[in-house]
C-alpha cells in the first residue's frame, strides 16, 4: 500500500480514537496543521467531509464513519503484512510503543532500553508511564508491563519475574523507633496504600496471616505513595526494586521484619496477535534478562 496514504490513514484513524486533532498531533509527533492537511487531503481525494466541525467538538459525519471502519481494516492488514515481513528477516526495527507504570522510569527501565537501542539500530522506543490501566489496541502499543495476572483475553501476558514487597517507613518517623517487629504498633500510625492493591503479613515463624488496618490515604500512582513515605506522612508496603536504594541509605527503615509479604509479578503483556514483531520478541527477551539482574543483585 501507498506510504503516503498509509500516514494519511493512521493520521485519520488516531484522530478519531483521540478525539481531535491537537492530541493526535500530539501523539504523532506532528503540528496540529499537519494532521488538519492530511485530514483535508484525504477529503478532497474522497470528496466528502469526514467530519462535522465545530469550535469544540470534533465528530464523525455518516461518510467518516464508513471511512473509519474500512480505515482500520486496511491499517490492520498492513500491520500484519509488515509484522510478517519483520518476522520473516528476524530484524528487529521501527517504533516500539511500550506502556509501563509510572515507578519503572525511575530507573527499572535504563538498562534494558538501553541495550535495546544499542544491539538494534532501526528500533525507536516511545514510552509511556501510566498507573491507569491502559487499554493496549486503542492506544496502539506494542507491549506493556503489567503487575499480577490479567483478565482481558484479547491480550497474552508472559511472566517476567516475581519481585519482594517491604513494609517500610520513614527513618524519622515515630513508627522507625519503636521495636520493628511489633505488628500492634502499625495500628496506631496512618498506613498509605495503592488504590489496586491489598496484602496479608504472614509471621515467619508461625504462619500467623494478619490484615493491615484499613489505609488513611490511598494512592493510585507508587511514585506518590513513595514520596509520601519519604516525607514522613504514614507507612506503606512498597516494591522493594523501586526503594532499594533508600532502603541501603538507611533513608527508609524496613518495619515487621519477622513478617513476610508475598511478591508480586510482573508481566509483559501485548496483544492476542498470531505472529508477534521481532522488535517486541527482542525487548520482551531483554526486560526479562534485565529484571533478572535485578533479582540477583538483591539475593548477592
Amino acid at each position: 500500500m501507498n506510504g503516503k496514504l498509509l500516514k494519511a490513514l493512521n493520521v485519520f484513524a488516531r484522530t478519531v480514537e483521540t478525539g481531535n486533532m491537537s492530541s493526535a498531533a500530539q501523539e504523532l509527533m506532528m503540528t496540529t496543521s499537519a494532521v488538519s492537511q492530511q485530514i483535508k487531503q484525504l477529503e478532497h481525494e474522497l470528496g466528502l467531509s469526514l467530519f462535522n466541525r465545530s469550535p469544540r467538538v470534533l465528530t464523525l459525519t455518516e461518510a467518516g464513519e464508513l471511512y473509519y471502519q474500512s480505515c482500520i481494516k486496511m491499517l490492520a492488514l498492513s500491520e500484519s503484512a509488515s509484522q510478517q515481513l519483520q518476522h520473516l528477516q528476524n530484524n528487529p526495527s521501527g517504533r516500539l510503543k511500550l506502556v509501563a507504570p509510572v515507578g519503572f522510569g525511575g530507573g527499572l527501565l535504563s538498562a534494558p532500553l538501553q541495550q535495546l537501542i544499542s544491539q538494534y539500530e532501526d528500533i525507536d522506543i516511545q514510552l509511556s508511564l501510566s498507573d491507569e490501566p491502559v487499554d493496549m489496541i486503542k492506544a496502539g502499543a506494542d507491549l506493556a508491563i503489567a503487575i499480577g495476572p490479567l483478565q482481558d483475553s484479547n491480550l497474552i501476558a508472559r511472566h517476567l519475574v516475581d519481585w519482594p514487597l517491604v513494609l517500610c517507613v520513614h527513618h524519622s518517623h515515630l513508627l522507625a523507633n519503636e521495636i520493628s517487629n511489633d505488628i500492634e504498633q502499625l495500628t496506631k500510625m496512618p498506613r498509605i496504600a495503592h488504590i489496586s492493591a491489598e496484602y496479608a503479613l504472614t509471621h515467619k515463624a508461625t504462619e500467623q496471616s494478619v490484615t493491615l488496618p484499613e489505609p488513611r490515604i490511598t494512592v493510585n500512582n507508587m511514585q506518590s505513595i513513595i514520596q509520601l513515605v519519604c516525607d514522613g506522612v504514614g507507612y506503606a508496603i512498597l516494591p522493594e526494586p523501586e526503594v532499594r536504594s533508600l532502603l541501603h541509605s538507611g533513608e527508609l527503615k524496613p518495619l515487621c521484619t519477622d513478617w513476610q509479604l508475598p511478591h508480586y509479578s510482573v508481566f509483559a503483556v501485548t496483544p492476542a496477535r498470531d505472529i508477534l514483531a521481532a522488535k517486541t520478541k527482542a525487548a520482551i527477551a531483554l526486560l526479562k534478562a534485565s529484571f533478572a539482574a535485578i533479582s540477583l543483585a538483591k539475593a548477592c
